[in-house]
C-alpha cells in the first residue's frame, strides 16, 4: 500500500520551506480553537491591566513567548509548545536545541549538537516523533528522530504531547513530539524571508591545517495564487565545522565475567585499552520544505506539503589505540603471573577497578588515519483533506515518509611498541595516557604488512512508511456530551540493513614506510597523551594500500516489517467549571522479520575457522486497547488544573525485533548474539495532573506530577540457551519486568512587570524525576532506566523590546544512561552536564535584521562511563564553543 502511496505523492507534491523557529507558533492538533486576542484581553482584565495595550503590537521574543503560553492554556491535554509569532527569534541551529529548553526535556549531544530527546526520565526509543501529525521514517537503527536533521529554519512548530488522549498515534510512553511546517493559506508574515551567516567552532582549534569556520543560509516564498489558494516555498543550506576530541575506554574485563582477572587474590576490574580520537568534521546539510494549501469552500481545506532533509558528514580522523596488541586487559590470570599478559607494573585502583597503571609489557601503540563518511537523508510528502460543516468534521490524511543512511569508515594503521605506558582514566580527572617513546615521529611511520588498515562499508539502512488515516467527528451543540469522534489508521513500514567490509593489505605485500611529507605531528590540548599524527586517508590509502571489493556481511543482514492497524472512538464532553474527552484506542501490530542466522566454529581439516550461515524468519503479533480520560477545570479565569489517566505503548525497536543469530561455537566458552523477533511492547499505566496559573498575559506558573507505572519495558540481557543440542550464553534483547516513574515539573514564565520592567523576564524550568526501573545490565549492578535524568533545569534571562532580542540561556542536567552509538546493547553512563548559551538580534528596520549566537560557552565536557561505576571511562569529549551570526531580509 505504501507504495501506491508514493507514487501518487511523488507526482502531486511541491519543494519548499516553512518558518524559521527555536519557536514557532502551533496550533495543537488536539487543541479547541480559541481565540487568542480574546484570551489575551480577558489576562489583562483579571491581572489588573487595561486590554487597550493590546493596540500595542508585540513581535519578537516576547510574542513567542506569549504565543506559547496561549498555545498550551488552550490544549486539552497537557502539553508544552514552542511557538515564536516572528520568523526568526532565535537562531538555534536545530529544533532539538530549542526541545532541550522545555521542562523535562534533554537532549544529547553528537558531534557537538542537540540530538535526541529523552522525556519525563525515559530514553528516546520511547518518544513518538511526528511531522504534521504523522509518523515518520528515521535513518537510525530503531524508531529514535535524530532531531538535528530537522533544521530550525523549516519548522513553524512543535509540540510536545506529555499525555495522551484516544485521537493521538499510539507510540510515546515518554512523549509524542509533533513538528509542523507552515500552512500557507495560515500565515499572515512577511512574503519573503531571505539569511544568510556564518558558523564558528572552536572545537578543532588543535587540528593541522583546519578551519572552524562554516556557513549558513535559508530562502523561503509565502504566496496566495489566489483568495483561496496559497503555496510556501523555499529551502535551507548549512555546512558546519564541528572538529571536536575524544578520549574512549574500550571497557572492561569485569568481575561479571566469572573468570575475571586478580591482583594480590581479590577479583578486580582490567581495562581492555583506550584511544585518543581527534575529528576534523564538515558537516553540509540541505533542506526543502513546500506546501500546498486550498480552501474551495468555507467547509473544506485541503493540503499537500513535502519535506525533504540531505545530511552529509565527511570527517576525517586521528586515533591512537592504546592495548590493541599485548593490550591492557588481562583475561582470566593473576596479574603479573605467568600466564598474564601484564608484566610487573605499578597499579592503582579505586574499590576493584584498576583506574591507572604503569606497564612494562611493550603493549602497542598503533596510529590510524581514518576517514569516516556518512550520507543520510528524509523525504516526508502527505496528502489531507478536511470538511467540516459545523455539525461534521471528516478528515482524510495520507502520507509517504522514506529515509536512507550510507556509511563507510576506512584507516590505515601504523604500529610501534613502547617499553612502558602509563594511564590514568578514573573518576573526576581528564584521562591521561604517556609512554616511553613518541609515537608521533613522523620519521618513523611504517604500515605493517599483518596489519595495514581497515575499511567497513558501506552500510546501508533503508526505510519506508506509508500510512492513510481518517477521522469522522460529530459535534453536538446542546448537553453533556459535546462531540463524538471516531477514527482508523492503517501504516506499512518496511526497515532493513544490510553491512559490507573490504579487506585491506599493503599493496607491495611487504611492510612500508610512510613518506614524512603526508603525514605532520600535533599535540591534543585537551588530553595529556603522546602526539597523534595528522595525515589524508584517501592520499595515504592510494599510495600504500590495496582495498579488495567490499563483500557483504550476510550475518548482519536483517529486515523488518510492520504492519500497524489502529482505530479510536472517543466523546467530549463539558461541564460548568470543566471539561475533557474520554476514549479508547486500540491497537493491532503484525511484524515479519528476515534475516541471516550464522555459526562460526573452528575446522580441523582446514584448520581455520569456518561460518555457515542460514536465511530465518519469524513473525510476531500483539493487540493492545488503550484507554484514556481528560478532564480540564477552569478553577478561576486564570487558574487551570488538568488531570488525565491512560494507558500507553511503545513499540518495540525494530532493529531489536530482528531475527539474525550470530553463534560462535568454541567449547567450552560458546556464545552468541542477536535479536529478539518476539518482544511485545513497552507498556504503561500513567496518570498526570498539572496545575497552570496564568496570571498575565505574558506570564505562566505551572505545576505538573506524573506516575507512570511500567509493566514491561525492554533491555538486553545474557541467557544460556540451548541450540542444536549445545549451550550458548546469548546476549539479546529482552522484555523486562518494567517498574515506576514519579515526577514533578514547575514551570515560571513572566515579564518583570511587577517591578516596572516590562521588557525584561524570565523562562525557567525545573524537573525532578524518581524511579525504580533498571536495564537489564549489567547484572551486578544494572544502570538507570536509558533517559532516567533525576533532575534537569533551564533559565533563561531575556530583554525585548525597541527591535532587541536577547537571551542567556542556563542549561542543566543530572547523571543518566545513554546508549553508546548505534547499539543498544552498548549502555553508559552520561555525567552531569551544565552549558551556557547566549543570543542577540537586532531589527534595524521592517526589512533587516542581525543575530548573534554563542553555545556552550563553557566549553562543557561530556564524560561516560561503562558498567554503571564512574571508575570505568567510555568517553571524555569536549566539542569547544560555536558562534553563528547572519543577517535576515524579510519583504
Amino acid at each position: 500500500m505504501y507504495l501506491h502511496l508514493r507514487n501518487a505523492l511523488r507526482a502531486s507534491s511541491a519543494l519548499a520551506i516553512a518558518l524559521f523557529a527555536q519557536t514557532t507558533f502551533i496550533e495543537p492538533a488536539l487543541a479547541q480553537s480559541t481565540n487568542s486576542g480574546a484570551a489575551d484581553a480577558a489576562a489583562d482584565q483579571n491581572s489588573g491591566q487595561d486590554s487597550s495595550s493590546d493596540a500595542i503590537v508585540v513581535t519578537g521574543l516576547r510574542a513567542s513567548l506569549r504565543d506559547a503560553i496561549n498555545a498550551k492554556r488552550n490544549a486539552t491535554v497537557v502539553t508544552e509548545t514552542i511557538s515564536a509569532k516572528d520568523i526568526g527569534v532565535l537562531p538555534d541551529v536545530t529544533i532539538a536545541d530549542s526541545l532541550a529548553r522545555l521542562p523535562g526535556v534533554t537532549a544529547t549531544r553528537d558531534r557537538g549538537n542537540a540530538s535526541q530527546a529523552a522525556v519525563r526520565g525515559l530514553g528516546p526509543r520511547l518518544v513518538l516523533g511526528l511531522i504534521n501529525g504523522r509518523e515518520v521514517a528515521s535513518s537510525e537503527p530503531d524508531r529514535n528522530v535524530r532531531w538535528e536533521i530537522y533544521p530550525s529554519e523549516i519548522v513553524s512548530g512543535v509540540t510536545v504531547y506529555k499525555s495522551q488522549q484516544a485521537d493521538l498515534i499510539a507510540g510515546g510512553v515518554a512523549a509524542t513530539i509533533d513538528i509542523r511546517t507552515v500552512r500557507p493559506l495560515d500565515y499572515s508574515g512577511p512574503a519573503l524571508t531571505v539569511r544568510a551567516g556564518a558558523l564558528y567552532n572552536d572545537g578543532g582549534k588543535d587540528i593541522p591545517d583546519y578551519s572552524g569556520w562554516g556557513s549558513r543560509g535559508s530562502a523561503q516564498y509565502v504566496g496566495r495564487l489566489t483568495d483561496n489558494l496559497a503555496v510556501v516555498v523555499g529551502g535551507t543550506f548549512q555546512r558546519q565545522k564541528n572538529g571536536f576530541n575524544s578520549f574512549q575506554g574500550w571497557g572492561y574485563n569485569t568481575v561479571d565475567t566469572g573468570s575475571p582477572p586478580t591482583l594480590n587474590g581479590e577479583p578486580i576490574n582490567a581495562p581492555w585499552g583506550a584511544q585518543t580520537e581527534v575529528n576534523g568534521l564538515k558537516e553540509t546539510r540541505w533542506s526543502t520544505t513546500g506546501a500546498l494549501q486550498w480552501k474551495p469552500t468555507t467547509e473544506w481545506d485541503i493540503n499537500l506539503d513535502v519535506l525533504y532533509s540531505k545530511v552529509k558528514i565527511d570527517e576525517n580522523q586521528a586515533q591512537q589505540w592504546y592495548g590493541n596488541s599485548n593490550g591492557w586487559g588481562d583475561w582470566g590470570g593473576t596479574i603479573g603471573g605467568p600466564d598474564d599478559i601484564y608484566q610487573d607494573g605499578n597499579y592503582t585502583l579505586s574499590g576493584n577497578t584498576i583506574t591507572g597503571a604503569t606497564l612494562n609489557n611493550f603493549s602497542s601503540v598503533t596510529n590510524a588515519i581514518a576517514k569516516y563518511t556518512e550520507d543520510k537523508n528524509l523525504f516526508v510528502t502527505g496528502f489531507n483533506a478536511k470538511y467540516d460543516d459545523g455539525d461534521w468534521t471528516a478528515k482524510f490524511d495520507a502520507s509517504y515518509s522514506r529515509a536512507r543512511r550510507d556509511n563507510t569508515w576506512g584507516a590505515i594503521y601504523t604500529e610501534s611498541y613502547p617499553d612502558t605506558t602509563t594511564f590514568s582514566t578514573g573518576r573526576n580527572v581528564v584521562p591521561t595516557v604517556s609512554v616511553s617513546n613518541n609515537p608521533g615521529d613522523v620519521t618513523n611511520q611504517t604500515v605493517p604488512s599483518y596489519f595495514a588498515g581497515q575499511f567497513d562499508g558501506p552500510q546501508r539502512l533503508q526505510d519506508d512508511l506509508g500510512a492513510a488515516q481518517f477521522d469522522a467527528y460529530r459535534h453536538l451543540d446542546n448537553g453533556f456530551f459535546t462531540g463524538f469522534g471516531v477514527g482508523m489508521r492503517y501504516s506499512n513500514r518496511v526497515k532493513s540493513y544490510h553491512a559490507s567490509t573490504a579487506a585491506v593489505s599493503t599493496n607491495t605485500g611487504g611492510d612500508l614506510s610512510i613518506d614524512p611529507a603526508q603525514l605532520t605531528e600535533f599535540s591534543v590540548g585537551t588530553f595529556n597523551v603522546p602526539n597523534l599524527i595528522w595525515g589524508n586517508y584517501k592520499d595515504l590509502a592510494a599510495a600504500y594500500l590495496t582495498l579488495a571489493d567490499p563483500v557483504e556481511d550476510q550475518s548482519q543482514y536483517w529486515r523488518v516489517k510492520e504492519d500497524n492497524f489502529e482505530g479510536y472512538v472517543m466523546t467530549d464532553f463539558k461541564g460548568s467549571f470543566f471539561t475533557g474527552n474520554l476514549g479508547v484506542r486500540f491497537v493491532n501490530v503484525s511484524t515479519h522479520s528476515d534475516a541471516i542466522s550464522s555459526v562460526t566454529s573452528w575446522d580441523d581439516a582446514l584448520q581455520e575457522n569456518v561460518t555457515t550461515t542460514a536465511p530465518i524468519r519469524e513473525n510476531n503479533t500483539y493487540f493492545r486497547a488503550l484507554p484514556s480520560l481528560n478532564l480540564n477545570f477552569d478553577l478561576t479565569d486564570t487558574l487551570k488544573l488538568r488531570a488525565g489517566i491512560a494507558r500507553v505503548m511503545s513499540r518495540p525497536p525494530l532493529d531489536e525485533l530482528r531475527a539474525n543469530l550470530a553463534l560462535s561455537y568454541f567449547p567450552p566458552t560458546n556464545t552468541g548474539s542477536g535479536g529478539n523477533p518476539q518482544l511485545k511492547p513497552f507498556m504503561a499505566n500513567q496518570a498526570d495532573l498539572s496545575l497552570e496559573w496564568y496570571f498575565h498575559k505574558d506570564s505562566l506558573f505551572a505545576l505538573a506530577g506524573y506516575y507512570k507505572d511500567v509493566s514491561s519495558n525492554i533491555g538486553y540481557t545474557q541467557t544460556q540457551q540451548i541450540i542444536g543440542g549445545n549451550s550458548y550464553q546469548i546476549t539479546a534483547p529482552a522484555n523486562g519486568k518494567g517498574g515506576h516513574i514519579a515526577g514533578i515539573e514547575g514551570t515560571i514564565q513572566t515579564p518583570f512587570y511587577f517591578i516596572g520592567l516590562n521588557n525584561f523576564g524570565i523562562y525557567a524550568n525545573a524537573s525532578y524525576v524518581d524511579s525504580n526501573i533498571k536495564e537489564l545490565a549489567p547484572a551486578s549492578n544494572p544502570f538507570p532506566g536509558v533517559g532516567l535524568t533525576k533532575f534537569t533545569s533551564e533559565v533563561d534571562l531575556w530583554y525585548s523590546a525597541h527591535g532587541i532580542d536577547a537571551r542567556v540561556a542556563l542549561k542543566h542536567h543530572s547523571p543518566y544512561t545513554v546508549i553508546y552509538g548505534w547499539d543498544s546493547s552498548q549502555l553508559t553512563r552520561l555525567e552531569s552536564e551544565t552549558t551556557l548559551g547566549a543570543s542577540i538580534s537586532y531589527a534595524i528596520n521592517k526589512s533587516i535584521s542581525v543575530r548573534l549566537q554563542a553555545n556552550n560557552l563553557t566549553n562543557q565536557a561530556a564524560r561516560f562511563y561503562w558498567n554503571n561505576d564512574p571508575d570505568q571511562i567510555a568517553r571524555y569529549e569536549k566539542y569547544g564553543r560555536s558562534y553563528l551570526a547572519d543577517v535576515t531580509f524579510k519583504y
